[in-house]
């Protein structure tokens, strides 16, 4: 296994469609997935799109960590112990998966924004608008199909992957620049806003998840 370079935003390779795999069990792409796992895992992220390593073919690799899913979603308090009763009812971790040639289905026309950062955007975070609820399909290492519906974060993930197949990086999926920051200062001024004045739940939580995607840069891949 290796640890690959990634692309960064500029380089003509994370500009391109990617092309669809032949054989999801060759030994070239088995080899390419160990490195992207690699990578993704010395990376720190969630998420890896082979684009995002200099190859053009529709393969992505991501998982979820349940406790973290439901603070993205706001399902559980940051902080709240892991037995609590609400941990427990809505934990739903995403295992590590590889999907080859993926597909997504919107199944809703109710977008919503959400923080976004990529390992080939280092140093920034912005509000994206996404699909809140999605239907994907692709295969597997071995040839078998992967469907799944996914919903909050999960979908999310799994949209900024796709968007790495067709060229497209997070930046231009955004309505509002002006929500395009590095991420030191987002952190630092949702935690003075928050220090300054109390807020509402709904805008203390969504600050708290600036800030918490703000010290996870390599949140997304």
């Amino acid at each position: 296994m290796a640890i690959l370079k990634i692309a960064r935003m500029g380089h003509p390779v994370l500009r391109r469609k990617a092309a669809p795999v032949e054989d999801p069990g060759a030994p070239e792409i088995r080899r390419l997935v160990r490195d992207m796992l690699e990578t993704m895992e010395d990376a720190g992220g969630t998420g890896l799109a082979a684009p995002q390593v200099h190859v053009p073919l529709r393969v992505v690799v991501f998982f979820v960590a349940g406790r973290r899913a439901e603070l993205e979603d706001g399902l559980i308090e940051e902080g709240a112990a892991e037995d609590a009763p609400a941990a427990r009812e809505f934990r739903h971790d995403v295992p590590l998966t590889v999907l080859v040639n993926p597909e997504i289905e919107v199944l809703t026309a109710e977008t919503a924004l959400g923080p976004e950062a990529c390992l080939s955007v280092p140093g920034l975070v912005g509000q994206v608008p996404r699909a809140t609820r999605i239907r994907y399909r692709g295969l597997g290492l071995e040839g078998e199909t992967i469907e799944r519906e996914a919903e909050g974060f999960h979908a999310r993930v799994v949209q900024h992957e796709c968007d790495h197949l067709d060229g497209i990086l997070y930046p231009q999926r955004m309505t509002d620049l002006s929500l395009l920051a590095f991420t030191t200062e987002a952190g630092r001024f949702a935690a003075e806003q928050r220090a300054a004045m109390p807020a509402a739940p709904d805008e203390a939580e969504a600050d708290a998840g600036t800030e918490r995607e703000a010290e996870k840069v390599q949140g997304h891949g």
